[in-house]
């Protein structure tokens, strides 16, 4: 997902943290500034629901406008692993296992 928070601020001349910090304010939305700068200055790994409406309300606009859906970027050189949902028909590969974590720590698997 791209996060478009600065751009959709740019939009109603908004162009620092703290300037938006008061159009949250005036909606009713008081995180506290580093949390602002935080969602301002990089993408947000989670964003509750409630702030997404708040954030939506300040700014006039949409989900949509805030998060826009990219395409996946290709993993190991465009290589992709096929992956199989668990419970799934296809029985041709045998069951669904956990993949043991490469490198670092070696913990044996739980058990069925």
């Amino acid at each position: 997902m791209k996060w478009n928070l600065r751009w959709v601020a740019a939009r109603r001349d908004i162009w620092r943290p703290s300037d938006l910090l008061v159009a949250f304010e005036q909606v009713g939305f008081t995180p506290s500034l580093s949390k602002v700068a935080a969602l301002w200055g990089q993408k947000p790994i989670t964003v509750r629901l409630d702030d997404l409406d708040k954030i939506c309300a300040a700014l006039g606009c949409t989900v949509a406008d805030l998060l826009e859906a990219e395409p996946l970027a290709a993993e190991d050189d465009g290589r992709r692993e096929s992956r199989r949902v668990a419970g799934a028909d296809d029985d041709r590969a045998g069951p669904a296992r956990p993949m043991p974590r490469r490198g670092g720590n070696r913990r044996a698997l739980p058990p069925n």
